[in-house]
């Protein structure tokens, strides 16, 4: 599902890509983290909400990047931000304070309850491979008032039990009445889009060529699908213009 088909013109990247940025529609304020998640954001603000506030974990408010940043520290996020200020206010002063609308995580797994690990797979002490880690993710899952999650999906990354809970989501279900955010909303793949109902994962739209039974083919366990299951619309000429043309015109994480 990575690369283009003779029946679509877009990869299954693309895709993912563009049903993410979607949803941002309305959406005030978003933290956003670094490859797809960054696209799909910057996407957004060129489609469906130009009034987007871009946040970076660096300490840019409202940032405007010219190109395709390639680090939470790039120096293109500075160019027109609307505040530059400390890591430690921007966690404080905004995300701890409830201000940030949407977090805009990727994952390298996931469970039913959206619970996320970027940590390490295998045990921890001797792990099979090490992962980035959390970075604010954690902190990001639990203030944000809502999140999405991009990310591709394979029986490997969409688990039944998460190798290291890295960003918190529906524990067991639940979200604990202490913390800021709602917790997880949305996830994308490439593959389809899910909400979630009673703090589990739900399937509820398969993207273009996909059928439900190779969605659950993919996906670790018994997974619930909404009755009013639908197809994703596939991504427009100006949407596909956009990705290719100006925000990864070298492919970088889109082909």
């Amino acid at each position: 599902m990575s690369s283009a088909t003779a029946e679509q013109s877009y990869t299954a990247t693309e895709m993912m890509i563009v049903a993410s940025a979607r949803l941002l529609a309305g959406e005030r304020v978003c933290f956003v983290g670094v490859g797809p998640p960054n696209i799909a954001c910057n996407l957004a603000k060129r489609t469906v909400s130009p009034g987007l506030q871009l946040v970076y974990e660096a300490g840019v408010y409202g940032a405007e990047p010219a190109r395709l940043p390639l680090s939470i520290g790039d120096p293109s996020l500075a160019t027109g931000a609307v505040a530059i200020t400390s890591m430690f206010e921007l966690f404080a002063f905004y995300l701890q304070r409830g201000l940030v609308d949407v977090g805009f995580l990727g994952a390298s797994q996931i469970d039913r309850f959206g619970n996320i690990n970027t940590t390490v797979i295998g045990d921890y002490a001797h792990p099979k491979v090490r992962l980035p880690g959390s970075g604010g993710a954690c902190e990001i899952a639990i203030n944000a008032r809502k999140v999405f999650v991009i990310m591709p999906q394979s029986k490997r990354s969409f688990v039944e039990r998460i190798d290291f809970t890295t960003s918190p989501g529906f524990v067991d279900g639940r979200r604990p009445s202490s913390w800021l955010g709602a917790g997880p909303s949305a996830v994308v793949t490439g593959l389809g889009t899910y909400r979630f109902a009673d703090g589990e994962m739900e399937l509820a739209t398969v993207h273009p060529g996909v059928t439900v039974e190779q969605v659950r083919e993919q996906t670790s366990w018994d997974l619930r699908v909404a009755d009013d299951v639908a197809e994703t619309p596939p991504p427009s000429a100006g949407e596909l213009r956009l990705i290719r043309d100006d925000l990864d015109p070298e492919g970088a994480y889109t082909r």
